[in-house]
């Protein structure tokens, strides 16, 4: 089996799918990509188990075959080729492969395609479209929430809710919760589905910033993503998604407004003299000021900080973790925000001022209390 490709244009395909490949996979024929020639069609493939991969480029050739070739050594060997025309000559019975360039030979060792995962077929149940921006900024406002604790696999993914009249991002990882709804995107068949960070992850990572249409397929276990040469193939999460509607505060009478950018610094500034294991941070809030501070009685830091803000409501101490707090005004790009507050024992809300009309954007924030410090 032999085939020619330019060097650059076959780093920029592997590059876009080589997140998926694990560094110490559980089977090790995933640390492989699947290559398969069909003539002058290259089709690339990169699993986990869980996640598929597959991207197609163009090459100069006229044979047919399929080999595993490892990802990382033929990446690294890519990344220092300049841009040049490179063949592949694969040997059918040993899996051995040599890569020629114009100026070097690299020998490489195969493995037999045979022991690659099938990739799932597509039994679809549901069929969307989507622009690629709008789905690469739900998956950006949403994905970072996700819990990253295994034992509560419900809250690992982003739960996606179709609806007639709007679609609903949402991610929690019990300490914040994040709910993303799109007016524009629709579906006539109800349905809700889990899908894993790493998995939107992966897919934003690769998803072009224009308006591209991706096409999204969901079965009973699987979600396919297709955009441009790139298909994408993830397994949903079989768990029930947390009653996120009933976690939030529906009334808070006491309504900050503040600039983001500013709340943003001296959060980042006040965080320094915060305790290192609780991230605690305090907020006063009363009119038209709010003092940010922190302490660290360990080792007899502390800092505060005064801004100036808008200020509708009573007087008002509430302590956050600056971690969640920064993070989730990082995901936030509207100039001015709002926090919304009932009760220093109740969770605070962030939504943004300046809203684009098909979108409406909540950040949930529990707060942690005032007199506890590590």
């Amino acid at each position: 089996m032999k085939f020619i490709v330019s060097s650059s244009a076959l780093l920029k395909q592997l590059a876009a799918i080589n997140g998926v490949v694990a560094s110490n996979p559980i089977v090790p024929i995933l640390e492989n990509f699947l290559f398969q020639l069909e003539g002058s069609l290259l089709t690339v493939t990169a699993s986990d188990l869980q996640t598929v991969m597959i991207t197609e480029i163009e090459v100069e050739s006229s044979d047919k075959g399929s080999i595993a070739v490892p990802a990382k050594l033929l990446l690294d060997t890519l990344r220092g080729l300049p841009e040049q025309p490179i063949t592949f000559k694969i040997d059918a019975e040993t899996f051995g492969t040599e890569i020629v360039s114009e100026n070097g030979r690299y020998k490489l060792s195969g493995e037999n395609p045979i022991d690659f995962p099938k990739v799932p077929a597509v039994n679809k149940t549901l069929s969307i479209e989507v622009a690629a921006e709008v789905l690469g900024k739900a998956i950006s406002n949403t994905s970072f929430a996700a819990s990253t604790d295994d034992l509560r696999p419900n809250m690992t993914g982003m739960y996606l809710q179709l609806g007639e009249s709007n679609a609903t991002f949402v991610a929690t990882d019990g300490h914040r919760l994040v709910r993303y709804r799109r007016q524009d995107l629709r579906s006539d068949n109800t349905s809700t589905m889990i899908i894993p960070r790493k998995a939107l992850n992966l897919l934003k990572s690769s998803l072009p910033s224009d308006d591209t249409t991706v096409k999204a397929d969901f079965s009973q276990s699987n979600a396919f993503f297709t955009f441009g040469n790139i298909k994408m193939i993830c397994r949903l999460i079989d768990e029930r998604f947390p009653d996120y509607e009933n976690a939030i505060p529906v009334n808070n009478p006491n309504i900050l407004t503040i600039n983001r950018l500013e709340l943003l610094s001296s959060l980042r500034r006040i965080s320094i003299y915060a305790n290192k294991t609780t991230h605690q941070i305090r907020l006063r809030i009363s009119q038209d000021e709010l003092v940010i501070s922190a302490e660290d009685l360990d080792y007899s830091n502390e800092a505060s900080e005064r801004l100036v803000c808008d200020y509708s409501g009573d007087d008002l101490e509430i302590g956050f973790n600056a971690k969640f707090l920064i993070e989730m005004l990082n995901n936030l790009s509207s100039n001015q925000l709002q926090l919304r507050l009932s009760a220093p024992n109740r969770a605070g809300i962030l939504v943004p001022n300046d809203q684009d009309e098909n979108e409406d954007i909540l950040m949930l924030v529990m707060p942690v209390m005032l007199n506890t410090y590590a």
